[in-house]
């Protein structure tokens, strides 16, 4: 699957106030953005639009619009999101006029050629403004330039996209380099992880849940945007793993509070953060591993959520 990341960065036009946990923010508002920005029928749901599967918001917003008529293996109900967007962490509120602010944005697929879609949109978000109204309008900022693996991919001094870095290639099944004898593995869950195991929130997490969960995740997002349903023995996989113990843990429940502007409520998000050490055979789960500390994992990706990182590999 092919995958791609960008970092917007940007400087505040005005003072700001933007919440504790801004990913949800930042994906609504985009969102509004880049539909205003693309959809032609402006006032039709994307479920009942003829546009829908070569509209490039409901690519991104609503996939399974766009994926109408794709029937996706291993009981996967929907399509992934072809994106994740990481803003910085820390619960940082108060901007001054000025003040730099940095975002992410990972893309999968072909969602990457829609890379000037999403450049566009972020400039008109800018002009919008967001965050908490300090007067009569909300927050503005200047997208100052889009940079990736170091290469400036746009610069607003001369409004142009210079295309020329290539999105690399991930693989689920032993095409990254394989990590050895890895008799343990410390994980880091950086923003909450929330994920369901017999239709219910876990509030722990068992090296067998993290297995199904990796599984899906990299189900669902190569059939979408990759290759296919990579040729791996879940199976296998998921049976192996519930010998994997957890030698230590310092895992806990989260919750954090967003607001949701389609429920028009506020709405508690939690899920699980901390670490986690693994002790077992775990050579074949590495590669898994190692594709879903980049793409996130568990439920709300698209704004930051289920981000980890391998801290440790025992040798």
């Amino acid at each position: 699957m092919l995958y791609s990341k960008y970092l917007f960065s940007c400087v505040f036009n005005d003072d700001a106030v933007l919440p504790e946990y801004k990913g949800s923010t930042f994906r609504g508002v985009l969102g509004h953005s880049l539909k205003k920005v693309v959809c032609a029928l402006k006032r039709q749901e994307c479920t009942q639009c003829l546009l829908r599967t070569s509209c490039v918001y409901a690519y991104f917003f609503d996939p399974e619009s766009y994926f109408q008529s794709m029937v996706l293996k291993g009981g996967i109900k929907a399509p992934p999101h072809p994106y994740v967007i990481e803003v910085p962490e820390g619960t940082r509120r108060f901007y001054k006029q000025g003040d730099a602010f940095d975002f992410e944005i990972i893309l999968f697929g072909d969602a990457d050629t829609y890379l000037p879609h999403l450049i566009y949109a972020i400039n008109e978000m800018g002009r919008s403004g967001i965050g908490k109204k300090t007067g009569p309008k909300r927050s503005s900022f200047q997208l100052e330039r889009v940079t990736a693996s170091g290469e400036t991919v746009y610069s607003s001094r001369d409004g142009l996209i210079r295309k020329d870095v290539s999105a690399r290639e991930l693989h689920p099944d032993g095409g990254m380099a394989h990590e050895m004898a890895a008799p343990s593995v410390d994980l880091e869950l950086i923003t909450p992880l929330r994920l369901k195991y017999q239709n219910q929130l876990e509030a722990t997490l068992p090296f067998h849940i993290l297995v199904r969960a990796m599984l899906r995740r990299i189900s669902s997002l190569c059939q979408c945007y990759g290759r296919g349903d990579p040729e791996l023995d879940y199976k296998g996989l998921v049976s192996r793993a519930q010998k994997v113990e957890i030698s230590q843990s310092t895992l806990q429940w989260f919750d954090w509070k967003r607001y949701s502007s389609r429920q028009e409520q506020a709405m508690f998000m939690g899920g699980i953060v901390g670490s986690v050490s693994y002790l077992g055979d775990l050579d074949e789960y590495m590669p898994l591993i190692r594709f879903c500390e980049q793409v996130h994992l568990g439920k709300q990706t698209t704004f930051g959520l289920g981000k980890i990182a391998v801290k440790k590999v025992g040798r």
